[in-house]
């Protein structure tokens, strides 16, 4: 399966990924790299994209023909735990990131084996809120 930085001119929860992401965020190996704005307010108003916080998106594709489930999340979770992704038709998805010690994990499992894929969030540079610093 390939992990990628979703297009900065998609729009997820009605923001634009350029509102919360660099263009220099990229998948290098296992790491994820690149920098994070910070949001005030959150994307949406309740949930787990509510709240001031940085934001990540991620495009999904390669999926195995025969998995039967993609998990996708942050480790540790603030709460949300991985989400299904097999039954995404646009198979991308927005986390937030508590900070850069978490890891995005991928798990895809299919009848005969499952695939895990951990991505290091330790490059991210996760900017300051306007007016700090």
């Amino acid at each position: 399966m390939t992990v990628a930085p979703e297009s900065q001119s998609s729009e997820l929860f009605d923001h634009l990924v350029s509102s919360f992401q660099n263009t220099d965020v990229a998948v290098s190996g296992n790491s994820i790299v690149g920098t994070l704005k910070f949001v005030e307010g959150g994307l949406a108003s309740s949930g787990p994209l509510a709240g001031d916080g940085h934001f990540l998106a991620l495009k999904f594709s390669n999926i195995d023909a025969d998995a039967t489930s993609v998990l996708v999340g942050l480790d540790p979770s603030q709460g949300t735990g991985l989400v299904e992704l097999i039954n995404d038709p646009d198979k991308n998805g927005v986390f937030k990131i508590h900070d850069n010690n978490q890891v995005f994990k991928v798990v895809q499992k299919s009848a005969t084996a499952e695939k895990v894929q951990i991505f290091s969030l330790a490059n991210l540079v996760l900017e300051e809120a306007q007016g700090e610093g």
